[in-house]
């Protein structure tokens, strides 16, 4: 049986039949989300589970969120559902979102690190939608990649780093939103943004009415303490609200490395190029435009890092609305590396 399918100008559902049926008997397939790349297995087979922490080098520690296709499927697998829980569902499912949830004991103690609560997602991607209600099981899927590695919106982004560990491969071509979900759980009725991510803190606040997005230091999630989306090569995340003096010090920092690289916004890079000789400028999008920063971020971070530069300096965002997910990971990429002016 081949191992690889390419679905950018269509599929047949049969063969996603077959794939989701790897799935539903504890295979490791990779496939496209709207948000980035993942690998998923049946989430209610514990072996499964735990070939993936295996395959991913996962610390067990932290637990994996479910993808699921109807409002049916997560009242099958979890209890207790408050109102507001029902009500940031409906607002925000399917799509980018994750809400932590009490599960039911069918849910793999693994799965959840032996907590009583799991995340949960509905995918708004018609691959994984069909995936899941093939396979007609909750599906285990954490981002594609090696455990504090970048996550990836591109196939070939990350497909390098599984060798011949995973039974099928699905390519997608680039993710649409290119952002992880947000996190959110509800304490004491009040949702707490545990992970910022593409749906923002105001439009969860429109719905809710209230909303508190958890500090880093703040140790809510099990990963809270763990390293993710860091790059192998040394980043340095410079931000300014004067943007002329940012761009300033990043010209300054290249000075001191042999083969230095900068990710900028679109407007900023003729100033770069003008000022950096032959140093590497890549452009991630328009500071105008954050929906395609966030999509271009992981993309061009790849990108960079195939140029084997001593060092990527990137420009900040302002930690404004979709800002405040885009900073999170790239201070992240950057392992706290970070200089504001």
């Amino acid at each position: 049986m081949k191992k690889y399918l390419n679905v950018q100008n269509g599929y047949n559902k049969s063969e996603l039949k077959e794939i989701a049926t790897i799935i539903k008997n504890g295979g490791l397939v990779l496939f496209p989300t709207e948000t980035v790349y993942g690998i998923g297995t049946n989430g209610l087979d514990a072996d499964a589970v735990n070939r993936l922490f295996h395959v991913k080098k996962r610390n067990k520690k932290n637990p994996i969120n479910l993808l699921v296709s109807s409002m049916s499927m997560i009242e099958e697998i979890t209890q207790d559902i408050s109102p507001l829980e029902y009500k940031l569902m409906e607002a925000f499912f399917p799509g980018p979102f994750t809400i932590i949830l009490k599960r039911k004991k069918m849910i793999p103690d693994i799965v959840t690190a032996n907590s009583n609560f799991v995340g949960i997602r509905m995918p708004d991607c018609n691959i994984v939608k069909e995936l899941v209600e093939s396979a007609n099981v909750p599906i285990a899927a954490p981002s594609a990649n090696i455990s504090g590695k970048l996550s990836g919106t591109k196939l070939t982004d990350v497909i390098s780093q599984f060798s011949n560990t995973l039974d099928f491969v699905i390519d997608g071509g680039e993710s649409k939103i290119g952002m992880e979900s947000t996190i959110v759980k509800i304490i004491d009725n009040i949702p707490h943004i545990l992970r910022p991510g593409f749906i923002t803190p105001k439009q969860i606040e429109s719905i809710a009415g209230k909303v508190i997005l958890e500090n880093e230091n703040n140790i809510i999630l099990p990963s809270s303490n763990m390293k993710h989306y860091q790059s192998d090569i040394k980043s340095i995340l410079i931000y300014s609200d004067d943007n002329q003096k940012m761009m300033n010090h990043i010209i300054d920092l290249s000075q001191k490395y042999k083969n230095p690289a900068i990710l900028c916004c679109m407007e900023n890079l003729e100033f770069y190029i003008t000022k950096s000789c032959n140093k590497s400028v890549i452009p991630i999008a328009s500071k105008s435009n954050l929906e395609d920063y966030a999509k271009n971020l992981f993309s061009s971070l790849h990108m960079v890092s195939s140029f084997s530069p001593d060092v990527i300096l990137i420009e900040g965002v302002k930690k404004d609305g979709l800002g405040i997910a885009i900073m999170n990971r790239l201070i992240h990429v950057c392992d706290g590396n970070c200089i504001e002016i």
